[in-house]
């Protein structure tokens, strides 16, 4: 599959880059997305949820009234969860949310995810550029001309650019990653996928295809 090279005024540069089908043409696999989002939103939960249960409350543990003749339903302690400023019974307790997923599994669907966006023909391969400082109003034009409308893109780059992640930082109709950090739940969720020029090497040496 050929995709067109643009520039960042939006304009055809003339070149095509080769979109491996091992990569961006196989059947996609929902379950394998289904997976690795979740997995994905789960390991972003911090699991610090906590109530205090009656062992954990502070009071006495003197029996508050005497077990019969009352009329009322038997108590032990003022730290019952019937009481009120009581302990909580089967309350919430720290704990990660977070689960195992095969590799295999993982790669599977993120290929999954950019086969879907190359058959929706949302995959956008831009020229390689650079910026001489951190500037938001430079990348939000730059992201305009780009994406005609779309609002909601992945620039994905094929290592870090500091300027280029800074200007994006305070710019909420774009996210910049790596190639190392792109993930299944970030493809998914974007309108377009931006790809660098170069990022198509790194993906192909990611996938372990030549």
């Amino acid at each position: 599959m050929k995709v067109e090279v643009i520039n960042i005024e939006g304009e055809n540069t003339g070149k095509k880059v080769e979109l491996n089908n091992s990569i961006f043409g196989i059947e996609p696999n929902d379950h394998a997305i289904y997976l690795d989002t979740k997995q994905y939103l789960a390991n972003k939960r911090q699991g610090t949820s906590k109530t205090k249960e009656r062992s954990e409350i502070t009071g006495s543990t003197r029996k508050i009234k005497r077990q019969k003749g009352t009329g009322t339903a038997r108590a032990g302690n003022i730290k019952s969860p019937i009481f009120r400023g009581g302990g909580r019974a089967f309350g919430p307790a720290p704990r990660d949310y977070g689960f195992k997923l095969n590799k295999k599994v993982k790669q599977l669907a993120r290929k999954s995810a950019l086969s879907y966006k190359a058959k929706e023909k949302k995959i956008i391969v831009l020229e390689d550029f650079d910026m001489e400082a951190p500037r938001t109003k430079e990348f939000a034009g730059i992201h305009s001309l780009i994406n005609q409308g779309n609002k909601n893109s992945l620039y994905v780059l094929p290592e870090q650019n500091k300027n280029i992640y800074l200007s994006s930082r305070n710019f909420t109709g774009a996210k910049v990653v790596t190639v190392s950090e792109l993930n299944t739940y970030d493809i998914v969720r974007a309108s377009n996928l931006v790809l660098a020029e170069s990022t198509i090497d790194v993906l192909n040496r990611t996938f372990g295809i030549s």
